[in-house]
């Protein structure tokens, strides 16, 4: 009887350890988070590692986000959405832009002279993601966040004050609306990934870039190029991004830990993600400052020569959008709705 206990007991106790060790396996998730800054830049440092810190947080340890700068888990930068749906990667932070067409609503916030405040067109993004995107265009991930930039400008070897300074100068773009937006105003538009851009212009492949001013200090931009056009009131332009999951890993996740990820996620992040990029731009522009760059400021009243000459854009997104069965002038009229729903009602969405 007694060897039969002790029989009965290690079997029981060894079916224990195999149902806690099942329980912990079903339970314990590891999710692997890719995108292509160094971690040092502001966007992996001030929002992704904010946002996968706090998931592990709040699952109390039962998610851990396992975070691959700079395309370490191979690929480029244009491939990293299909690396999400593919289950490559589990998480991914992307440019809609490297993806030329493939998200057309996102365009819309894309388009010249659209945008004036990131936190007001990343609640716009997340509204018409949900209304226009979660059906169609993403339906092959869960989305985390979609949001933008701050103002989009101009980093050059020779200054630009005009759009007669850019004739014949290689500038890189980061979609084709900013690529169109180039050749409008005499540039020749070289597209490129953001971590191609160092090289390019240390080789003299192009003469500058377009990006907003958070990210050039983690690109070494003010040791590269001595010039920078800023532009007052509405950005000249601005990118969008998508933070997207595998939809099959977080279909596989239990409620609980569901819970976890959308409480992180959504318009309040999204708003939290524009704002904290266009917020970082303020700490870059002083490095430039200090490195004694030259710095030209267009102010609304210059930049109209600008905007009479891409404000054709807009036609022409809008003809483009018609051919693929889309309203176009919907989509704008609805950005500029939201963005002025947002500035009216800071207060209800949590500024």
């Amino acid at each position: 009887m007694t060897t039969r206990r002790k029989i009965l007991g290690v079997a029981g106790a060894a079916l224990a350890a195999t149902f806690v060790s099942g329980a912990a396996f079903a339970q314990d998730v590891t999710l692997k988070m890719h995108q292509f800054l160094p971690p040092q830049a502001n966007v992996p440092k001030l929002i992704l590692d904010v946002w996968a810190d706090n998931v592990e947080k709040d699952s109390g340890g039962r998610i851990k986000i396992d975070r691959f700068p700079s395309m370490q888990l191979g690929g480029t930068p244009p491939e990293l959405y299909d690396q999400a749906v593919d289950g490559i990667a589990d998480i991914v932070w992307t440019v809609s832009g490297y993806s030329p067409g493939r998200f057309p609503t996102t365009e819309a916030l894309e388009l010249p002279f659209m945008v004036e405040d990131a936190r007001a067109a990343s609640a716009a993004m997340w509204k018409m993601h949900e209304e226009h995107m979660r059906g169609s265009e993403t339906s092959d991930v869960h989305m985390l966040g979609t949001w933008v930039h701050g103002p989009g400008m101009f980093h050059t070897a020779k200054p630009v004050a005009v759009p007669g300074d850019l004739t014949g100068m290689k500038i890189r773009g980061g979609s084709r609306l900013v690529n169109d937006l180039l050749t409008r105003v005499g540039a020749e538009p070289i597209g490129m990934p953001v971590p191609a851009i160092p090289e390019a212009l240390s080789k003299g492949v192009i003469d500058g870039t377009t990006i907003p001013w958070e990210v050039t200090p983690a690109l070494k931009i003010p040791e590269l190029v001595g010039n920078h056009t800023e532009f007052n009131g509405a950005a000249l332009y601005t990118l969008t991004f998508l933070f997207a999951m595998n939809l099959d890993r977080y279909e596989a996740l239990p409620d609980d830990l569901k819970k976890v990820i959308d409480d992180n996620s959504g318009l309040a992040f999204s708003i939290f993600a524009g704002g904290t990029q266009a917020d970082a731009d303020g700490p870059a522009r002083e490095v430039a400052v200090a490195g004694g760059n030259n710095i030209v400021t267009v102010t609304a009243d210059q930049a109209k020569e600008w905007d009479a000459l891409v404000s054709p854009i807009y036609a022409d997104w809008k003809a483009d959008m018609e051919k693929k069965g889309r309203d176009g002038q919907a989509l704008i009229d609805q950005a500029q709705a939201l963005m002025g729903e947002y500035t009216a009602d800071m207060d209800t969405y949590g500024k």
